[in-house]
């Protein structure tokens, strides 16, 4: 399987484990060829807004440009969502941080399966399964 698919097969079971949490969620295609920022998933429960990077990592380290974690902030900003870094680690599943969390390292910054123990978070810890309350008028 190729990086790029490998990587789209990440998001779509992301977009999965998200509808069956109780969020919203939508897939960007293409989020990296944009003229625009854009993260790779959106989503929404009704209280919270998302906008998630995503990556697979079959390594220890999972390298994210600092351009890419820049137009995630300035999506995220405008769109009022909170920016956030989701990697999918082989044999340890999702792990998502915060951008403020990340490391920098270079022209990169840098999540590894060590930041994960200190900062990450698992699906449930972030996606907490919280039903909207709304308001019928």
């Amino acid at each position: 399987m190729g990086k790029k698919s490998k990587g789209i097969g990440a998001e779509r079971e992301l977009i999965h484990l998200l509808w069956g949490n109780g969020w919203a969620a939508h897939r960007i295609a293409g989020s990296g060829s944009s003229k625009y920022p854009s993260p790779d998933i959106i989503a929404g429960n009704g209280a919270r807004v998302l906008a998630i990077e995503c990556k697979a990592c079959k390594g220890i380290y999972q390298y994210f440009s600092k351009e890419e974690i820049n137009e995630l902030e300035v999506f995220s900003k405008k769109f009022g969502a909170d920016a956030y870094v989701g990697v999918k680690f082989n044999n340890l599943g999702w792990f998502f941080m915060k951008t403020l969390h990340l490391k920098s390292s270079g022209n990169n910054f840098v999540m590894s399966r060590n930041l994960c123990k200190e900062y990450g978070k698992r699906v449930d810890e972030v996606f907490e399964r919280r039903e909207y309350e709304g308001h019928n008028n």
